[in-house]
């Protein structure tokens, strides 16, 4: 697939649009809290970075826990509602989209046995999730393999300037000054090589360009699949 940016941004820029869109079609807004709903989001994310980088990423589905026809279906209405809000780009669009839908379902449906086989989601891993999303530092799961981020929390996307489902699937070292990548890369590396945790003062970069200088702490945590750094940020004051 050829790398096409314009179209990444627009996805990105029209999201309040397709929804309207999206809700027409299916005559109700899907749930925001429902497991589709979650999907949904994270297949925006994965559609832009693709789109951005001219292949298909590696889709955000850590902790996902889904119906994949049920999420198919929904994926399957959003991008052609996205298609009748394009206008003269709708084809071109359901054309990129297209195999992108097909990535995403496929990888979805993937999981669906080991999802299965672990049965429901204990109250305990819940309410992790839930404290971590009230935490009032910055939270980033960063895939040391890929350096693309795997979850974040609203906080997050609050120190970097952007919405919290812009950055799942992003290249977290886009959010690094140049300057300092290297040292954010040998951290990930040692902590995917080890178990000790890892404490790091280094500058992140947020989306308007400005320098965010934080004391961070860094946690391996790996699953069958890959190693991820368990990122947390505290901005210093200035």
């Amino acid at each position: 697939m050829a790398r096409t940016p314009e179209l990444a941004a627009w996805i990105l820029a029209q999201r309040a649009a397709i929804d309207r869109a999206l809700a027409e079609r299916l005559g109700a807004r899907p749930r925001a809290a429902a497991p589709e709903a979650e999907a949904l989001r994270r297949f925006r994310t994965f559609a832009a970075a693709s789109l951005l980088r001219g292949e298909p990423v590696e889709p955000a589905l850590e902790g996902l826990r889904v119906e994949e026809v049920a999420a198919g279906e929904l994926i399957g209405a959003w991008a052609q509602a996205a298609a009748s809000v394009a206008g003269a780009r709708s084809e071109e669009l359901r054309q990129a989209l297209a195999p992108l839908v097909a990535h995403f379902v496929t990888a979805l449906r993937s999981t669906a046995p080991a999802r299965r086989a672990s049965g429901a989601p204990r109250a305990g891993r819940r309410a992790v999730v839930a404290a971590i999303d009230r935490l009032a530092d910055a939270f980033l799961a960063i895939d040391t393999g890929t350096g693309l981020i795997a979850d974040a929390n609203p906080a997050a996307g609050a120190l970097l300037g952007v919405a919290r489902d812009a950055l799942l699937g992003a290249d977290a070292l886009h959010f690094v000054p140049e300057s300092e990548r290297e040292r954010w890369w040998t951290a990930l590396d040692a902590v995917s090589e080890g178990s000790e945790p890892r404490r790091l003062r280094a500058s992140l970069r947020d989306v308007r360009g400005a320098l965010v200088p934080t004391e961070a702490s860094l946690t391996r945590f790996s699953t069958r699949e890959r190693t991820l750094a368990l990122v947390l940020a505290r901005p210093l004051p200035s």
